[in-house]
């Protein structure tokens, strides 16, 4: 039975391995609880689920989206980089002394590359460890 649904399904999707690999999710998507699209008739998931590609009772795009999104386990999101915070002028306290005021304005910050970093730590020792029994 099994093959003469895999037949069926060629016309849904094109490529047996991806066919396959849509099916088998979907398969664990029934065994883990996920409502069933057509009767069981006492067939196993693997064979339901690619009964279901059949019928078109279910989508395979929709079935691929979900088979990327259980695979992925890092999603990057786009966001926004923080934008540059001024800094706050040096204010005397409130108890009346004036505080040396110092011109920053001259002062430059060097970005360093996170390769930069990683050749600079490379060059560390770590030290000695002591032992204080």
């Amino acid at each position: 039975m099994a093959r003469v649904t895999v037949e069926d399904c060629i016309d849904k999707v094109e490529n047996r391995f991806e066919l396959v690999l849509l099916a088998s999710h979907r398969a664990r998507m029934i065994s883990s609880g996920s409502p069933l699209t057509i009767d069981r008739d006492n067939d196993k998931n693997p064979v339901v689920a690619l009964r279901e590609v059949a019928e078109q009772t279910v989508s395979p795009e929709d079935l691929k989206e979900d088979l990327i999104h259980s695979l992925q386990k890092y999603v990057e999101v786009d966001e926004p980089e923080a934008d540059a915070v001024p800094m706050v002028p040096n204010t005397a306290p409130q108890g009346g002394t004036e505080v040396n005021q110092v011109d920053d304005s001259a002062v430059e910050f060097d970005r360093m590359s996170e390769e930069d970093l990683l050749r600079g730590l490379e060059g560390l020792v770590p030290p000695e460890r002591k032992d204080d029994v």
